[in-house]
């Protein structure tokens, strides 16, 4: 896995510099273009008059309304970038999360900000679903944007199809890391854990990772925020997860662990599916 193509997301209604900035980084880092997309979608109204010449009023001035953030927002990146030929922009009006799960075929990695479900979905994407749809590893940026290091890792393991395409995909910011901790949980069969991320650890050192592993005894504590506590005690900037959820349906909903997980903004959390 090399990631020559980077693609940032860039929400219309939020500063700009802090996750443009923080993406730029790591496609220099690992010698990529970075594509910046941004789009909305306008809030279709049900007529109220006969013709319906009202409604589209509206909707015709959100357009314009939405094309005008674009260009503010496209203008704060070709400040940025001082026409950087390794640097391209994608300005759109439609559903965000839909659109960049399709523009994700250009890219080797997509980068959004923290999971905020307060947030319409016609002015940002929807995390749970742009992991179903995008086809490709999903980071999701840390609150305050401070730059990822990767110097330790954590992996959530669960022996997914889930998470094993997440390693995979994480593998460039892995072999560059210091150390990289296999955390899995034990669910009652300890044996099965402990040999099931032995596995993974022995791939990983195939690959030039320097890995071990631990079987984490929860108890009833929440496992998430156990997954979270182990990432602070190793330093770890950066989680990589499988994505799970209960449906494959449009309105997803995180898997108990997952959902935690991304709800948290202290650490940088790539996911794939």
């Amino acid at each position: 896995m090399i990631y020559n193509t980077i693609m940032v997301q860039l929400d219309i209604d939020m500063r700009v510099m802090p996750r443009l900035t923080f993406a730029w980084e790591i496609a220099r880092r690992f010698e990529a273009d970075l594509v910046a997309f941004c789009a909305a979608e306008p809030r279709l109204l049900v007529p109220g008059d006969v013709d319906g010449t009202a409604s589209t009023d509206v909707v015709m001035r959100q357009v314009a309304e939405i094309e005008e953030r674009l260009e503010a927002v496209k203008s704060e990146f070709d400040s940025f970038m001082q026409d950087n030929n390794r640097a391209s922009w994608r300005g759109l009006v439609g559903e965000p999360t839909r659109m960049l799960a399709l523009h994700a075929r250009a890219a080797d990695l997509v980068i959004v900000g923290t999971s905020n479900s307060g947030s319409s979905r016609l002015r940002t994407v929807d995390s749970g679903e742009l992991i179903l749809s995008a086809g490709r590893p999903v980071l999701f940026a840390n609150g305050d944007y401070r730059p990822v290091t990767a110097e330790n890792v954590l992996i959530a393991w669960k022996d997914t199809r889930e998470a094993r395409r997440a390693i995979v995909d994480a593998m460039p910011f892995l072999v560059d890391a210091r150390e990289v901790l296999v955390a899995t949980i034990n669910e009652g069969d300890k044996v099965a854990a402990r040999e099931s991320a032995a596995d993974v650890v022995r791939f990983l050192m195939k690959h030039g990772v320097k890995a071990r592993s631990d079987v984490l005894d929860v108890g009833r504590s929440d496992t998430a925020e156990a997954l979270l506590q182990v990432a602070v005690e190793i330093g770890a900037d950066l989680i990589v997860s499988g994505g799970y959820g209960h449906s494959r349906l449009r309105e997803w909903v995180f898997g108990g662990v997952t959902r935690t997980l991304f709800k948290d903004s202290s650490v940088n959390k790539l996911a794939s599916n």
